[in-house]
Order: structure tokens, then sequence, then C-alpha cells
């Protein structure tokens, strides 16, 4: 592979970093300067903040969120398959097979099965 097959890329990307770079440059150049109280208050939704931003959370809500995560993720992996269905279900002979359907099925049957362990152990639950 000769090198000149990298120069659109290098070039791509020295566009961007000195686009970004401008970009900061005229932030800091011509932006506002003025700083006031009221502005170094984080806004959260028009109410005031309650509590401290490094409060500790507890282990439940990691959980969670670990729970949801995996589950999004499977989520998102059904998209290409639903793309992809018609070419995955389609026999070498021509003719229609339940091969597409059936890798989904599989699936979908681990995430119920992975779903009601968790349910049963009450760990999407809150309390």
């Amino acid at each position: 592979m000769e090198l000149q097959a990298y120069i659109p890329a290098g070039l791509a990307v020295v566009l961007a970093v000195g686009f970004t770079g401008l970009l900061v440059a005229l932030a800091v150049l011509i932006g506002p300067k003025r700083i006031a109280g009221e502005k170094e208050v984080p806004y959260e939704c028009g109410s005031d903040p309650i509590g401290s931003p490094r409060a500790r959370h507890s282990v439940r809500f990691y959980q969670v969120a670990i729970l949801f995560l995996l589950f999004d993720i499977a989520a998102a992996v059904m998209f290409p398959w639903a793309i992809l269905y018609d070419d995955l279900s389609v026999h070498p002979d021509g003719g229609a097979s339940l091969y597409g359907f059936g890798i989904m099925l599989v699936f979908v049957s681990v995430l119920v099965v992975a779903l009601t362990y968790v349910w049963r152990k009450k760990a999407i639950g809150w309390d």
C-alpha cells in the first residue's frame, strides 16, 4: 500500500484540528468576558440545585444503570437484524427459510431468561 493512499485521511485530520483550534481561538478572543456570580451557579431545569453533586448513590442505582445499558444494547442489536432480515431468511436454493427468525428467537429467549433471573433476584425494582 502506498503512502499516498493516506493523504486524504491525513488532510481531513489536519483540517478538523485546525478548524477546532480556530473556533476555540475565536471564542476566547471575541467571547463575552463579564463574569457574574449568577452565571457561575449550575443550572438544573430552572430550580435551585439540591444537595452536593458529590453525594454518594446507592449501589442499587449503579446496578439498575448497568442493567439498563445491557438491555439497551440488546435492543440496539435488533436494528441491524431487522435491516438484514430478508437476506438472512433466503435459503441458498432461492426459497424462504426461518434462519433469520430463528436467530432472533434465540437472542430474545436469552434476554427473556436474563430478565426473568434479574427480576426474581429483585435487582431491578426500587424499594
